[in-house]
């Protein structure tokens, strides 16, 4: 029997996501990306198409996501996000974890927000560039190799 704490992650192609599914991930990365950190930025990017799109849910409640995005010689994992509730207990290491293991041995890039720069270089990745400003949120990019 399926409990409320039940973790599930589940990866998804942009065309096999149905239209009730699709409002609750641009939902829930509006409500962190834009609303909680106050950063009107374009979330809408059209980098969502090509993208493996992983969700976590606890229980029925979507908890976590991140997206991989194919590139010409490595993968490029962004839009990690984990919902209040549900931070400072390892999901987004595990989410991270997943996409590694779906990659493995491929070179990875992100471009982090910069106070998480200690939890991506805890993963493996170093800075490659200086911090930037990323609509109005300061950001470093990083590597994995």
């Amino acid at each position: 029997m399926a409990t409320e704490r039940q973790i599930t992650l589940a990866w998804h192609r942009f065309d096999d996501i149905p239209a009730p599914r699709l409002y609750e991930i641009l939902r829930f990365r509006q409500a962190i990306f834009v609303v909680e950190q106050a950063s009107a930025y374009e979330d809408l990017d059209g980098r969502d198409q090509p993208a493996e799109h992983l969700l976590v849910h606890i229980g029925t409640t979507l908890a976590g996501y991140l997206r991989v995005i194919p590139e010409a010689n490595r993968i490029r994992i962004g839009r990690v996000a984990v919902a209040p509730a549900h931070r400072g207990h390892g999901l987004a290491r595990q989410m991270m974890e997943a996409a590694f293991a779906r990659h493995p041995g491929t070179e990875i890039a992100i471009s982090a927000q910069t106070y998480l720069v200690p939890f991506y270089a805890s993963l493996g990745f170093t800075p490659t560039s200086a911090e930037y400003d990323d609509a109005g949120v300061p950001h470093v990019d990083m590597e994995r190799r």
